[in-house]
């Protein structure tokens, strides 16, 4: 879970009009990073920030602790993302299978060249992080909100399962394969190929039946969520296999760039939002704006205020 979700909600039991607006703040940057990183609008996502905090303001006392305020809160900005007029959340809704995923000998060929060129690469690829966010909106909703409430927002598989209302086993499934197709897109936007949907290849008949095996639970021995024993099996074949190594090094690499993208509002916008919600909320609480109304007020678009 994002620190900013377990800061805010010790800054609410506080009750000071200091607290709450610092709460405030980081509630707002949670939301709004949450809704870039979904739909890619700048306009969508302020406007989602704006009407979560506001429909969130008369709920957020209630919450007891900062595991319910994040299920509170990512299920009322999911809801409001699937309504946004703009974006990609209608399009690429093909289902992605392992086959579509896993990479051929031609790939494995190439990543093995890749991690060959050593330091080099490697900056050449930090340079171009800024083509991430394009990736992960490439990928079908489903797979893409998993990916992002887990390797962006930091939350735990059950967590989400409860948030998505589907079993813990389908966020996994989701978040494996949503990882493996941001890599492959990533991998694409490198080379300067044009956005297309992932095309159905031929099953890699060329490797080890051990490699498939492994590439088809790679996020859970990366995650540690498989049994020592099997951990320990899956190591012995990483250990000696090259082509495994390579291909584990890039997807790591996919997920790393995730889990440290962070999209920030404007600055202005920010300030005068969370004076608009500061100021609410103490009034729902019968507590005096001190710090609140020395900021300008700002003309709420969604909430009609």
């Amino acid at each position: 879970m994002r620190t900013e979700l377990i800061q805010a909600s010790e800054l609410l039991r506080r009750n000071t009009p200091e607290a709450i607006e610092e709460a405030i703040g980081l509630l707002q940057n949670t939301v709004f990073s949450f809704s870039m990183k979904m739909c890619g609008h700048r306009q969508d996502a302020e406007d989602t920030a704006q009407e979560v905090l506001f429909r969130s303001l008369k709920h957020l006392s209630k919450l007891e602790d900062a595991h319910a305020l994040a299920a509170w809160l990512y299920t009322v900005t999911k809801n409001r993302c699937h309504r946004m007029r703009r974006g990609p959340l209608q399009r690429n809704e093909t289902k992605l299978s392992l086959d579509e995923l896993i990479p051929d000998d031609d790939e494995l060929r190439r990543l093995l060249l890749a991690a060959e060129s050593g330091p080099e690469h490697d900056a050449i690829r930090a340079e171009q992080r800024q083509l991430l966010h394009q990736a992960v909106l490439r990928l079908p909703v489903p797979l893409r909100m998993v990916l992002v409430l887990h390797d962006m927002e930091e939350l735990e598989s059950e967590q989400i399962a409860q948030i998505l209302d589907v079993q813990v086993g389908t966020v996994r499934v989701r978040l494996h394969r949503a990882r493996l197709a941001v890599r492959k897109h990533m991998a694409d936007l490198l080379a300067g190929m044009p956005e297309k949907n992932i095309v159905v290849k031929p099953a890699v008949t060329d490797r080890p039946a051990e490699c498939r095996e492994l590439f088809a639970n790679l996020s859970e021995y990366l995650d540690a969520r498989v049994e020592p024993r099997t951990c320990e099996q899956m190591r012995a074949h990483i250990e000696g296999c090259p082509a495994c190594i390579a291909f584990i090094n890039d997807l790591r690499a996919a997920i790393d760039r995730c889990r440290s993208m962070e999209v920030a509002c404007d600055a202005d916008v920010a300030a005068r939002m969370r004076s608009l919600m500061t100021k609410e909320y103490l009034r729902l609480l019968s507590i005096p704006a001190v710090v609140a109304s020395s900021r300008p007020a700002v003309r709420a678009r969604k909430a009609g205020i």
